[in-house]
Formats: C-alpha cells, structure tokens, sequence
C-alpha cells in the first residue's frame, strides 16, 4: 500500500472531514477520468472470494475532522491500496478541485512485516475513529481479528498478491480464546446522505480502549496492519481507524 500525506490550503473555508473529502474526489475524478473513478468508487469483481458482493474501495481517509478557514493550511492521509499504476498525477489533480495541494508526502511503497515469533500476552487495542463491527456491540478479540483477517485478504484478493494463504478456521479458533480484560468504549451516532443517491449511511460505531490477555504473538501484526487499513464498516469514510499498544 502507499500511505500518503497531502499538504494543502484552503482556498475558502469549509468543515474538514473524511465524508467531504470523498464526496469532493468522487465528483473531481468522475469529470476527469471515468475509468478512475470507476476504479476507485465501483470497483466490479471479476471472481474474488466466494459470497463476497460489495468489493472494498481501494482507499481509506485518515483526517482530523475540523473547520478551515480561507488561507488556512491543512493536511490529511491518504492510504492506497491499488497500487498497479498508481494514478498519482490525476489524484493531486482532483484533489486541487478541492484546495491548494503544495505537497504529496510518502509516495514509496509500504510493505508491512508479518513476523508473528514475538510472544506477547497483553496488547491494548484503542479505537481512533467510530468503529462498527457487524452483528457486534464490543469489541471481543475473536470478532475483532476476524473482521481485521477477512479486510486483509479481502483486499490481497483485489489489489495484492491474493487472498491469505493462512488456515482461517484455527485462527479464529485460537483468536476466540484470547480474553478482553478492560473494555471502555462509548458508541457514537452520525450518519451521511448521499447527495447523488439519496440514501443514508451509518458513520457511527464506537470509540475507546479493549485491552486483551492471551497468547497474542502471531495476531499482533494483524492488529498494526489494521491501523492502516482499517476495519468493520465504513472504511472509506475514515471508520475503524485503530491503533495496537503490547503491554
């Protein structure tokens, strides 16, 4: 994946959010480039994995949200995962739609280690941005990894190198034995109207801390993986933004 960082200002003043970012790179890249857009917002699978029916976008927002004034520098991160020629060019194009772009930040390839020989029995999982796990009202370890395994090789399926060659069953076996020992998080409600579509989307979930016990060794890269692909619903509206701490 490329993580990317854009430096902007803003030609007027405006309410900073993932939801405004991408509503303003759908609408700049569908004028620009249709094949672009269909890319990065109806991706189509041509196969993929069995039952899957929405393809995951090819991108997460990571942005502080706030109001800008006109002049006011500010920044977000951008993190790709299509990255079979990258259309940098165009997306600091339809970003400039949006403000002044002065730099693009971390254009290198990120490869993300998976060395799990570490023994860790303690981790703290901190939840940044709203987060909604399906069918789900705590973050307990077996449902957390689970939807972090199934994102991850969901996206290998469509932008990588295929699917996890790893034995899902036994994992989430081992996974569902891991302990949550702290869980202090409240549940945010906010939802979105597509102005193109009309329908309504939930950006809400919950945010705070879980900690865990268990022999966590061979999860833990899971976890600081997810912090740069997010997980649960609503991703690419900057959902599920989590942050992994061993104790």
């Amino acid at each position: 994946m490329f993580a990317l960082r854009f430096r902007c200002r803003a030609r007027v003043g405006m309410c900073l959010d993932a939801n405004f970012l991408r509503g303003g790179l759908g609408k700049a890249l569908r004028k620009m480039d249709r094949a672009v857009y269909d890319r990065f917002f109806e991706p189509r699978s041509g196969g993929g994995p069995s039952g899957l029916r929405d393809v995951p976008r090819p991108f997460v927002f990571r942005v502080v949200e706030r109001s800008v004034a006109a002049g006011e520098p500010f920044d977000f991160g951008f993190h790709l995962f299509e990255v079979r020629d990258a259309p940098f060019g165009l997306l600091k194009q339809a970003f400039q739609e949006l403000a002044e772009v002065e730099s693009v930040e971390g254009c290198e390839l990120l490869r993300l280690p998976m060395d799990s020989d570490v023994e860790v029995t303690r981790a703290r999982v901190t939840f940044i941005t709203p987060t909604e796990l399906k069918g789900a009202d705590r973050p307990e370890f077996g449902v957390l990894f689970g939807r972090i395994r199934d994102r991850l090789s969901t996206l290998r399926a469509f932008y990588g190198n295929g699917p996890l060659g790893i034995d899902f069953k036994s994992m989430g076996e081992r996974a569902s034995k891991i302990v949550m020992t702290r869980c202090e998080i409240a549940h945010v409600e906010r939802e979105r109207v597509s102005r193109r579509t009309g329908q309504r989307h939930s950006l809400g979930g919950f945010i705070g801390v879980a900690e865990y016990e268990g022999d966590l060794g061979e999860f833990i890269p899971y976890l600081e993986i997810a912090r740069w692909t997010g997980v649960g619903r609503q991703t690419v509206w900057g959902k599920g933004e989590i942050v992994c701490e061993t104790l």
